[in-house]
């Protein structure tokens, strides 16, 4: 049985959600935020025969996001999102969102598949100095929003990036950023965005490609990594490139499983 859920059902859906933290980012982040009583999210849960919850899907604006852990009523979650008047993208795990897609009427003639990666551990960090490492604060934000929109793998995102919206991150403790300074620039960077009480996304990884090769992006990830193990959060991650996870592989992350974009 497929219903609403509210406040009265956040104990059941937490219980469910924070056995995968890493895998809930978004759900686990999105609820802490906004609970269940928002006109942009919705929360469905579906019940089995004994009325214990077995599976989530979480709507923010035109974005659905599905989780469980056991087989569930996928095609009564896509009637949920069949049901949208505007055009609604599907993400998910590959193994949660396969079950949702053959129920949907908007067929996707792209859907993307990426890799998606977490990290629990700090115990493959390097041993090495970060002295040089500095975390973001405010006023250093238009330095860094500087370099980021120098960076050519960003030129696709140039216009999502802007100093208010990751002020607003810092000071509400949704994210964070390190990074280090060379000739009076920024030079390399790591950041976090959808940070939550378990979990935090790690996004924004560049060097300038004059200063590449020193290990600089790996000295951001090092102290980035440091920082929210020790607040017991895991990091996740996601990429396209196998050998673009390399670099994060060596410092703990290991890879769920792929992520998909369905719209």
């Amino acid at each position: 049985m497929i219903r609403k859920l509210t406040e009265a059902d956040d104990r059941s859906v937490q219980a469910l959600v924070r056995q995968k933290p890493a895998e809930n980012l978004f759900i686990i982040g999105d609820i802490e935020a906004f609970g269940y009583q928002q006109s942009f999210q919705e929360v469905w849960g579906d019940f089995d025969d004994h009325d214990q919850l077995r599976a989530v899907l979480l709507r923010y604006e035109d974005n659905y996001i599905p989780f469980s852990l056991t087989p569930f009523d996928a095609e009564g979650f896509a009637d949920i999102i069949n049901q949208s008047k505007k055009k609604s993208v599907l993400s998910g795990l590959e193994s949660v969102t396969n079950q949702v897609i053959p129920y949907l009427h908007h067929k996707s003639e792209n859907p993307r598949r990426l890799y998606y990666a977490k990290c629990a551990t700090d115990c493959q960090l390097p041993p090495i100095d970060l002295n040089d490492v500095k975390q973001l604060q405010v006023d250093d934000l238009d330095k860094w929003a500087t370099f980021i929109k120098s960076v050519p793998e960003f030129e696709d995102s140039k216009e999502s990036i802007n100093t208010k919206t990751k002020q607003r991150d810092l000071e509400q403790g949704v994210g964070r950023g390190y990074f280090i300074e060379m000739d009076d620039r920024v030079v390399s960077t790591a950041s976090t965005v959808a940070e939550n009480s378990h979990s935090a996304m790690v996004v924004a990884v560049a060097t300038d490609h004059r200063y590449m090769g020193q290990g600089l992006a790996t000295k951001c990830l090092t102290k980035l990594i440091q920082d929210l193990i020790n607040e017991d959060k895991e990091l996740c991650l996601f990429y396209d490139n196998p050998s673009a996870g390399d670099i994060y592989k060596k410092l703990g992350f290991e890879d769920i499983e792929r992520w998909t974009l369905y719209r």
